[in-house]
């Protein structure tokens, strides 16, 4: 039986962002098949994971952590398939002796447009020679492996597109109590939160009273404009980083979420909203589309007035509302962490 070694350190951070989320959701369900695991990491595990059958490897973190990883596989050779959910580091370290699987979450190195410079010069410079060096390769959608393979046409044989599942939501349903147009995501250029605060702007006074606007999510890169916005425009509210509990709290009472990002590639936000049947506005590119199907409003996310008229045909339109409602819970069934998992194991 295969022995299956993760590096989960994002999955193990206090403010997990989407591949940590998509990382945690991934092994969590994972823990539950018969499999012998190791989970390599740079400090404590989730307090759920601490009773489970798993080995627990930590090294320091930094780049070090990469290289020992590296030094513990070789010598594990015959035993380990590692799985990279987050980094390029390992998977372009070793040998093809070592099975690795990497996981693409998104090609937004290779995009145009601001994103953050370390991540962007580490991505373009690993990710070819770690897909090479790979048993197999994952992707989180069908838009992603697309990207992928456009890019490196070798990749096209040994890619599979796996997806994601909900968060756990504890909450159920959505009650649209509290007024709130909800945008959940780190503040940065490619997030679009600032165009989407001008999008707000532009609302008749007749919905900009009633509905307020929440950004969810903490600082990124290239965010200062976006801040000074928020802060200088009546309704808008940043209210930083949450935690799950709240953000489950945010989607149970909001009345829309909004994702109007520039490039996604794959959008968990919107597999939750759609779960809890909140109707959801989302932008055209990326694979955002991919996931909410024909229950979303979708924009175009470079147009302000695009984006304001979205919002404003779900705020002003309850029938359309309520089939989003109704439809978005539909639409989320097809995504499940079990399914993810089942995929990943009949692709390798």
């Amino acid at each position: 039986m295969a022995v299956f070694s993760i590096d989960v350190r994002e999955a193990c951070r206090k403010k997990r962002t989407g591949k940590g989320q998509w990382t945690y959701g991934f092994v969590n369900e994972l823990l539950n098949r018969e499999y012998k695991i190791v989970l390599l990491t740079d400090q404590n595990l989730p307090k759920e994971w601490e009773g489970s059958s798993s080995e627990v490897i930590i090294y320091p973190g930094g780049f070090s952590w990469h290289l020992r990883v590296s030094r513990y596989l070789k010598k594990n050779l015959f035993d380990s398939i590692y799985i990279s959910p987050t980094s390029f580091i390992v998977p372009a370290l070793v040998s093809k002796r070592i099975k690795t699987i990497p996981v693409i979450h998104d090609l937004i190195a290779f995009q145009k447009g601001k994103h953050d410079i370390k991540a962007k010069i580490v991505e373009r410079l690993l990710l070819k020679k770690a897909i090479k060096s790979a048993h197999r390769a994952m992707t989180n959608s069908d838009n992603t492996r697309n990207d992928l393979v456009k890019k490196y046409p070798f990749a096209s044989n040994k890619t599979t597109a796996i997806f994601a599942g909900p968060s756990d939501v504890k909450t159920s349903g959505n009650s649209s109590d509290e007024k709130i147009i909800l945008c959940v995501g780190t503040l940065s250029p490619r997030k679009n939160q600032l165009r989407l605060i001008k999008a707000y702007q532009k609302l008749p006074d007749s919905l900009k009273s009633k509905y307020k606007l929440i950004l969810a999510g903490g600082r990124g890169w290239n965010d200062k404009k976006i801040i000074k916005e928020a802060q200088h425009t009546d309704g808008v509210d940043w209210i930083g980083y949450v935690k799950e509990d709240k953000y489950h709290e945010l989607l149970r009472t909001c009345t829309m979420l909004v994702l109007p990002s520039l490039y996604e590639g794959f959008g968990l936000q919107i597999l939750d909203a759609e779960k809890m049947g909140v109707p959801v506005l989302c932008s055209d590119m990326g694979s955002l589309t991919e996931v909410a199907g024909n229950c979303a409003v979708v924009v175009n996310p470079l147009d302000i007035e695009s984006i304001k008229d979205g919002l404003e045909k779900i705020l002003s339109d309850e029938s359309l509302r309520s089939r989003l409602q109704e439809e978005g819970p539909v639409q989320s069934e097809k995504y499940s962490w079990k399914r993810t998992v089942d995929l990943f194991l009949d692709a390798i």
